[in-house]
């Protein structure tokens, strides 16, 4: 459940909470289509579709990142004892908070939480069930959350229409103990971390690029849940509060992130949970993390 790459002079490292093949294609795609997905199937590495179970496999990850001084975590999956409506992550009970401690990324060492956006399998470990509440899981560290996205989701939560209750549990426990700070779409975060705008899946969803020793790689959020969305840019995912700017997001970072041969970190791909997007003609294709 943890793996490690270097980009230049910083470690960068996956905590998995968990993996597996989950997603039915047309409930996470609805634009899913069966006859240009079989032209490009053979492409996807083995062990991210299973034609069996008619499933794709996704994961719930988080990732650290090791540079100087700075102990960063970018997004907190789910958390552990957090009720959701969703079956595979209602109340989990995992190792996580072990695996983060055994890459050295312990409670009080974390100086930033990064946010790339608020939907709740990306705010989950922010906090922790303590006396009865829930209380910030890195006490030390700065929150660091998209503006756009906080007014968004706080919007659905004062209107009781949140569907489920993370913006409670995992949002505002961190900003009552004064630990928040919100950002815009420009600018740095940690020394070492520059924001891209990533606006689609959600209105403020952000990028962060880390520039090390010559090297770049890009946590990229949820832009891509999944490497089929490499070989068909045009699907969204069901998720997507904008699917218009979703997909332009998705087609302009398709060619940043080949032009800069980037090391790419989503937030759900399957093992080894990062990878490169490479042109190959007029289209794209993904090469696993080695």
């Amino acid at each position: 459940m943890i793996r490690s790459w270097k980009i230049g002079d910083a470690t960068v490292v996956s905590i998995v909470e968990y993996f597996g093949p989950t997603h039915q294609p047309e409930t996470v795609f609805p634009e899913f289509d069966r006859a240009a997905f079989a032209r490009r199937a053979g492409e996807l590495p083995p062990g991210h579709w299973y034609p069996a179970m008619d499933r794709f496999v996704i994961a719930i990850q988080l990732w650290a990142v090791l540079a100087g001084p700075n102990v960063i975590v970018i997004d907190t999956g789910v958390g552990n004892g957090k009720p959701r409506p969703a079956a595979r992550m209602n109340r989990l009970n995992t190792l996580t908070a072990s695996w983060l401690e055994a890459a050295g990324v312990t409670r009080e060492s974390v100086t930033h939480v990064v946010m790339t956006h608020l939907h709740a399998d990306h705010v989950g470990w922010n906090t922790v069930f303590e006396d009865g509440r829930w209380v910030p899981t890195f006490p030390n560290a700065r929150y660091v959350m998209p503006r756009r996205d906080f007014d968004h989701f706080k919007g659905l939560h004062d209107a009781g229409t949140a569907g489920e209750p993370s913006f409670a549990d995992s949002v505002l426990p961190v900003l009552d103990a004064g630990l928040v700070d919100f950002i815009g779409t420009e600018g740095e975060v940690a020394g070492c971390l520059r924001i891209a705008d990533a606006a689609g899946h959600t209105p403020g969803q952000l990028n962060y690029w880390l520039h090390s020793g010559g090297e770049t790689g890009v946590f990229s959020a949820d832009i891509l849940h999944h490497p089929v969305q490499i070989l068909n840019p045009g699907w969204n995912t069901a998720f997507c509060v904008l699917p218009d700017e979703a997909k332009a997001t998705r087609a302009r970072f398709l060619n940043e992130v080949s032009d800069a041969g980037a090391l790419v970190m989503p937030c759900h791909f399957p093992p080894p949970h990062c990878g490169f997007i490479r042109r190959q003609g007029d289209a794209f294709v993904y090469e696993p993390a080695p």
